[in-house]
């Protein structure tokens, strides 16, 4: 059997003497959209930053069978971050180019004016500096540049920033598309409509703590629920009352 896209056991992690996440442990199946979702201030950013080794943490981490602190650990993911900020120095074909050299990735230009077309971004405004685009532009392009690196895995923190309802659904369905080649896709999302469409599997993290890990479908049969969002809600009142 194959070692999992990705391992978390024992998982703990903060700033300073402050602790943010405790005890964290899930795997990722190969070939699902796994998503993590809860309340502001939840941990989702200080989990994902702790997975990929940012910052002060304590547990183990695997990603596909190798610890995930050496750069080698990582050569299978790609990631984006929250707030993501192109340098505004590049041009959106030198921004594209440059991260998928990371990657040992030839750019191909008509895959990437295809992709770009697949998330509603204009490919002429790749020979622009990204000092020029918008918010939603720089969004849209640093995704663009993510998924062409065709890793097994992708970590996505909030990818749905930015993006505006027609953006959002595009996305959807590359995120649905990349799932449909057998890679692996780990995001975390404030919008639980998103997250129940396209995950397998979600993660509900409350208090620096995973009190729920399954199905939406699971999780609104458990509280008897009229959607998913009152089944989440549920569930963190459930562990506030614990």
């Amino acid at each position: 059997m194959n070692p999992p896209p990705l391992a978390v056991r024992g998982l703990s992690a903060g700033y300073g003497k402050r602790t943010v996440i405790s005890n964290i442990e899930f795997s990722l199946a190969e070939g699902e959209i796994f998503g993590l979702v809860g309340l502001n201030g939840a941990g989702k950013t200080t989990l994902i930053k702790a997975v990929l080794g940012l910052g002060d943490s304590k547990g183990a981490v695997e990603i596909f069978g190798d610890p995930a602190g050496p750069p080698e650990g990582r050569e299978k993911l790609a990631y984006l971050p929250e707030k993501f900020h192109p340098s505004p120095l590049l041009r959106g074909w030198e921004f594209v180019g440059l991260t998928l050299r990371y990657y040992g990735v030839t750019l191909d230009r008509d895959a990437t004016r295809a992709l770009c077309a697949g998330l509603d971004l204009d490919a002429e405004v790749l020979g622009r500096a990204v000092r020029t685009y918008s918010k939603g532009m720089g969004q849209k392009l640093g995704l663009v540049a993510t998924l062409l690196t065709d890793v097994p895995l992708l970590i996505l923190d909030e990818p749905m920033t930015g993006l505006d309802p027609k953006a959002r659904i595009m996305l959807k369905d590359r995120l649905s598309e990349y799932r449909d080649k057998g890679r692996t896709v780990f995001f975390s999302s404030h919008i639980l409509a998103d997250i129940e469409e396209i995950c397998s599997r979600v993660a509900i993290l409350h208090r620096g703590a995973i009190i729920f890990l399954g199905t939406p479908a699971e999780l609104v049969r458990r509280h008897a629920a009229a959607s998913f969002e009152r089944a989440f809600l549920a569930d963190i009142e459930r562990s506030d009352a614990a």
